[in-house]
């Protein structure tokens, strides 16, 4: 499925996310041995959103990185957007839902006027859009002066000699716990995942297309061997 392009591959990307919502959290907690809490807190603390501020969590899916930021912001504005309708409905029924604003959106063609938001973050979007130079320069639109764009999402295993059994997680242990958690109608999603992850951009890749679109400051940390990773940057 990592092969689609264009508009087939986000189409499949909308139908595969509806597919895996109602067990989307307790698969993400089982993959990472729960540490992606740990990332997502990570990604608002390097978001540095004031008291007051706005921000935009794109591609929000159940709201967990727009959660973390409410604990963070108690009196700051939080809109999720997705374009995954089924995975804001699960989201909207949790403790904090009614705590969110959940706006239906495309990360390509965001509807918000310029300088709107002092950050923008996302979680595993970069990886599923069909034109990632747009999707920066769509968030580097919405972004005040000054504003900060934090990423989080997966990378591929690094050449070290973990590689072999990252590799057989990805390939046979992600497939297999989606078939036991999100039954057969979840088995493609998750072989997606490890796909779309081996032809994702590196690390350094990505923090090159960054600054070619024009963000400053860029700069990423690794987790869970490097195969996962949270990029920072600031619009000037």
């Amino acid at each position: 499925m990592a092969h689609l392009q264009g508009q087939e591959r986000s189409r499949y990307v909308q139908s595969m996310f509806g597919r895996i919502a109602e067990r989307y959290n307790l698969m993400n907690r089982v993959m990472t041995a729960g540490q992606d809490m740990r990332w997502r807190r990570f990604v608002i603390e390097k978001a540095q959103l004031p008291p007051n501020g706005k921000l935009l969590d794109l591609a929000t899916g159940t709201g967990d990185i727009a959660f973390a930021a409410r604990r963070a912001a108690p009196q700051a504005q939080i809109i999720g957007a997705d374009f995954a309708i089924p995975m804001m409905r699960v989201g909207q029924r949790l403790p904090m839902g009614g705590d969110i604003a959940w706006n239906a959106a495309d990360a390509l063609n965001l509807p918000y006027k310029d300088e709107t938001f002092d950050a923008v973050v996302s979680g595993y979007l970069v990886r599923n859009v069909i034109d990632i130079p747009r999707s920066l320069r769509e968030q580097m639109r919405v972004l005040k002066t000054g504003g900060r764009i934090v990423i989080l999402d997966t990378s591929p295993p690094p050449n070290t000699l973990l590689k072999p059994f990252i590799l057989a997680y990805l390939r046979y242990g992600i497939p297999l716990l989606g078939r036991i958690i999100g039954g057969k109608s979840a088995a493609d999603a998750y072989q997606y995942l490890p796909e779309s992850t081996q032809a994702f951009k590196t690390p350094q890749e990505l923090a090159a297309i960054m600054r070619e679109v024009g963000f400053h400051d860029v700069a990423y940390q690794t987790f869970m061997f490097g195969t996962m990773a949270v990029h920072w940057g600031v619009k000037p």
